[in-house]
């Protein structure tokens, strides 16, 4: 007689437990792809490669399946082969913070992971793609089917060091050629993807602000060019240097010192040896020029005090006059830092 009432128990309590079953699998399975989506999917594999970089953890960064790359691999890309790694390390890395992946998307096995972060005081956004390497019992590896490296394509003129996010750099360091390397000849520095790299030039000759270059598409080549600019203290030897040019020029006692950019013509004899003296120096600015600096034609004048007998009578007169002249110089970096400075003008001889 009470059978009834225990089987409708019975079937409610198997409904229950059955509601319960549904519910623990459904829990299961967001708990098994939350794992996933925050450990095991592309954009995990992506997020914890942009994590070493904002940790400056670069010798592992550089041990992620799919980022480092041979010099054959950049050669079939168009980059260039011989780009040197010498900013692949902690101390040419700059801040990397607030990395978030946006968005995943599977064009047929090969997924794009697009994510957003701030490089130093810049926002960007970097889509990467990722394919599967294989897995390690039944959770996927990923790797990244184009290397997230790029290039930078560097020229630096007016200065043969210059420095990166701090880290001092000769050109003569990170080129193919050396010693031998031509200063003008742009430097291929493979550098990480993203990143912000600030090139600037601080020497006792020469100096400029940072140039920040935002390395935010994977695999690509950036071209950059700083000019450096001379320091005051340079610009204040130059003017110094060219005056003792050309005061030394003026001890010369001929009509035309040599070497110098000014000089006197007469068709008569000269009394006495003429006495020359700098009436005005030239007022010196220097321009850029390949890998130095110039100085544009700029004026100036010397005095030459001397007498004159002329070949036809004889008869004797005293010159006192300003001779105009033009300076121009060429102003070379050495390979040792420092700088040759060569005078010159119209009237040189």
């Amino acid at each position: 007689m009470n059978s009834s009432p225990r089987r409708s128990r019975l079937w409610v309590d198997l409904t229950l437990l059955g509601i319960v079953g549904v519910l623990l699998i459904a829990a299961a399975a967001a708990a098994v792809g939350s794992l996933y989506r925050e450990f095991y999917s592309p954009s995990a594999f992506v997020e914890r490669y942009l994590t070493l970089l904002s940790e400056g953890r670069a010798a592992e960064a550089l041990m992620v399946d799919g980022v480092a790359v041979a010099s054959n691999e950049l050669e079939a890309a168009g980059l260039t082969p011989t780009a040197s790694d010498a900013l692949l390390r902690p101390d040419a890395m700059a801040t990397l913070t607030d990395i978030t992946a946006v968005s995943e998307t599977d064009t047929g096995g090969v997924f794009e992971v697009t994510v957003e972060y701030e490089a130093g005081a810049y926002a960007g956004t970097t889509t990467f793609e990722v394919e599967r390497a294989g897995a390690v019992g039944v959770v996927p590896t990923w790797r990244f089917l184009k290397s997230p490296l790029a290039v930078i394509e560097l020229v630096v003129k007016g200065a043969h060091t210059f420095d990166v996010n701090g880290f001092v750099i000769d050109k003569r360091q990170v080129s193919p050629d050396g010693s031998e390397a031509d200063p003008l000849a742009p430097l291929a520095l493979l550098v990480f993807s993203p990143g912000i790299y600030s090139v600037s030039v601080d020497t006792s000759i020469a100096a400029t602000p940072g140039v920040a270059v935002l390395s935010d598409t994977p695999f690509t080549a950036v071209d950059v060019t700083v000019q450096a600019e001379p320091t005051s203290e340079f610009a204040a030897l130059v003017q110094q240097r060219v005056e003792e040019f050309l005061t030394g020029c003026a001890t010369q006692e001929v009509l035309q010192p040599t070497g110098c950019p000014f000089g006197y013509f007469v068709q008569d004899r000269i009394v006495s040896p003429p006495v020359w003296s700098i009436a005005a120096q030239p007022t010196v600015a220097l321009e850029p020029s390949g890998n130095g600096w110039k100085i544009p034609a700029t004026e100036a004048r010397a005095r030459i005090d001397v007498e004159i007998r002329s070949i036809f009578d004889g008869s004797v007169t005293q010159i006192n006059e300003d001779v105009p002249f033009i300076v121009t110089s060429e102003i070379t970096l050495l390979p040792d830092g420092t700088a040759s400075i060569a005078v010159a003008g119209p009237d040189t001889r």
